[in-house]
């Protein structure tokens, strides 16, 4: 059996150093979180070389005595917890007391600190773990550390760091994390001597946004501001329409510290059920602040994975709040024009003129782009509102919809559309606390009906804006809200019933789903040798092809393998979808009319289920501008 040894102080360091310092992003992680908790209102990050060669950062917070210095670098070293009990309670950003000594120990460090009440600074210069110099020094209030050559002794974990313009990367990210979660702190970030970006340090979120994520990004955004059981949830999200491919827009903080959580990506995207496509994500920039207490962020020893004593409660707040967020807040997309060179509706000279002319069959048109639209006065909803809201019944008369050359349904009997409570996978209904709502009525809008554009587009005008509606995916939102109100969906029995054949994989999903399609309105029975038989479908899709239909379902029942939704969920998008107009038919003007009103005056149907949005609008104003009446 090999001998057993006790390793020397320094190899020992050196391996303590490994779980700390895993690259300079880690360093620049470390040591800023310090500078935040020495209470600095403005910290400059700067490095060069991806920060491998060189990385400085320096704060204005309270600094670090002279004589507390040295000590500053030993192992488990802290101001920050002094017993066991304050374990219980971490309220800072580093408390592990390594992070100074793992540092020095594989690197070239130098601070300069100085006190609010000390005469001169302090010099302190550590390499390897080994002190060189410790010495007065001229320095303003706070702290700066310089740290040359990470791993310059440690060559083999020199060797598995990435290219400096990675190791860059790296650290950019933490530095937009930070900034993110501290909009209160003035952060400047310096990279190969050019500024990358610096905040302005006054608190707001969005303004912290712009600086570190660009205009587009925080243009786009919805404020958040809910509280539910003592947990607070408050921050950005982007609208439905905006939403990315990935979740790379994503930024999550707990009491300020960035952290990795899937219950909170997992309530986010819950709120957000039925009004993005599949496949897209939406942005995000919350932190959520809970007691102290209740949360162990000692998991990861870089901290960004917690684990929370009551999972349940953080789901709930922040699904509630975001959900507040976006039903509230959200308007519809507004188009507008992009700017182009040449302006076709600008004045032009007689010799503009013919040239225009002359080339006017090559001209493309102008596109169009969706922005956002015009700021609504900020309001504060509770986890009551969006309850209360979302549990009370309105009613409104469908109007009556069928497509010129297919056979005609029976007439069906107005909707009563109740706002559908929210699933939730991770909450139970039953559990949600009960609230009081004060309920608001809301006067009709008088619409006016202009027409249809390429058989698909309503044209309407209401209150100096022009709306083009989409009328399947207006159709087909209606539809879905039916579905998910109604408890007993009207079933029209066939009068023969049809045998559908099915591929081996798509046989059993039908049969296994069986309750859940049950719940759609359909009646299907197994029929043995790969067939069911369709004794009774959903009433609204009488005169569609029985076949087809079984098809579809089952294709959408294969989807939910790889998709968010569940498989309800995805019935419900197919028989809307199926039972709404298409477009291309021929509609009358008078159901076209009532479509038209019927989405304006509801500001519940923005996005059909599958997220695209129904209507858009343009106002008198930007229509004035293409026409040169107004610059």
């Amino acid at each position: 059996m090999p001998k057993i040894n006790v390793l020397s102080k320094n190899v020992a360091e050196l391996i303590a150093a490994g779980e700390v310092v895993e690259r300079p992003a880690s360093v620049v992680k470390e040591l800023v979180e310090n500078s935040i908790d020495a209470g600095a209102c403005s910290i400059t990050v700067e490095i060069k070389g991806g920060g491998i060669l060189f990385l400085r950062i320096t704060d204005n917070g309270c600094g670090i005595e002279r004589e507390d210095v040295p000590t500053a670098f030993l192992r488990h070293a802290t101001s920050k917890i002094k017993n066991e009990i304050d374990l219980n309670a971490i309220g800072t950003l580093g408390f592990r007391g390594e992070a100074l000594c793992a540092v020095a120990g594989v690197s070239r460090v130098e601070m300069l600190t100085c006190t609010e009440n000390s005469i001169s600074g302090t010099r302190y210069v550590i390499e390897g773990g080994e002190q060189l110099a410790f010495e007065d020094a001229g320095c303003p209030k706070g702290t700066t550390i310089i740290v040359r050559d990470i791993f310059y002794n440690v060559p083999a974990r020199m060797k598995f760091l990435k290219k400096d313009v990675t190791e860059g990367n790296a650290v950019a990210a933490i530095m937009e994390r930070i900034a993110l979660s501290h909009p209160e702190i003035s952060f400047r970030f310096i990279r190969d001597s050019k500024s990358v970006f610096v905040t302005k340090g006054d608190g707001n979120l969005k303004n912290a946004v712009y600086s570190v994520l660009g205009r587009e990004f925080a243009s786009n955004l919805i404020e958040v501001n809910g509280e539910t059981d003592g947990i607070k949830v408050k921050g950005l999200v982007s609208k439905p329409i905006n939403c990315r491919t990935s979740r790379s827009g994503q930024f999550f903080f707990l009491n300020s510290r960035f952290v990795k959580s899937g219950t909170v990506t997992a309530a986010l995207e819950q709120a957000y059920k039925n009004t993005i496509m599949v496949g897209k994500f939406p942005c995000a920039v919350l932190n959520v602040s809970v007691p102290f207490g209740s949360v162990d962020v000692n998991v990861h020893p870089a901290k960004t994975e917690v684990r929370f004593s009551d999972e349940r409660a953080v789901f709930n707040a922040v699904y509630y709040s975001v959900k507040n967020a976006i039903t509230f807040s959200d308007t519809r997309p507004e188009a507008t024009f992009k700017s182009s060179a040449v302006n076709p509706f600008a004045r032009m000279t007689a010799q503009e003129y013919k040239q225009t002319a002359n080339v006017g069959a090559n001209t493309k048109p102008r596109s169009f782009e969706y922005v956002p639209p015009t700021k609504k006065e900020e309001t504060s909803f509770t986890l009551s509102d969006v309850i209360k809201a979302q549990q009370q019944t309105v009613k409104i008369e469908m109007p009556e919809i069928r497509v010129e050359g297919q056979a005609e349904a029976a007439p069906e009997p107005p909707i009563v559309l109740e706002k559908a409570e929210v699933q939730n996978t991770a909450v139970n209904k039953a559990e949600a606390p009960e609230t009081k709502i004060a309920e608001e009525t809301k006067s009709q809008k008088e619409v006016r009906y202009i027409g249809e554009a390429l058989k698909t587009y309503i044209i309407a005008e209401c209150e100096n804006e022009v709306y083009l509606i989409d009328k399947h995916a207006a159709h087909e939102r209606i539809n879905y809200e039916r579905l998910k109100s109604t408890e007993e969906i009207a079933v029209q029995a066939l009068l023969t019933p049809v045998a559908v054949t099915l591929p081996s994989d798509d046989y059993i999903l039908i049969t296994e789903n069986g309750d859940k399609i049950s719940e759609a309105g359909f009646e299907i029975e197994d029929f043995g040798n790969n067939s069911v038989l369709v004794t009774a479908i959903p009433q609204m899709l009488t005169g569609l092809d029985v076949q087809t239909l079984v098809f579809d379902l089952a294709e959408s029942l294969s989807e939910t393998k790889t998709a968010v939704l569940p498989a309800q969920e995805r019935i419900f998008h197919t028989v809307a979808c199926k039972a709404a107009i298409k477009a291309g038919y021929n509609t009358s003007a008078y159901e076209l009319e009532r479509l038209a009103s019927r989405v304006i005056n509801d500001d519940s149907i923005m996005y059909c289920p599958h997220g695209r949005p129904v209507a858009i609008r343009l106002t008198k104003n930007e229509i004035e501008k293409q026409f040169g009446r107004i610059q």
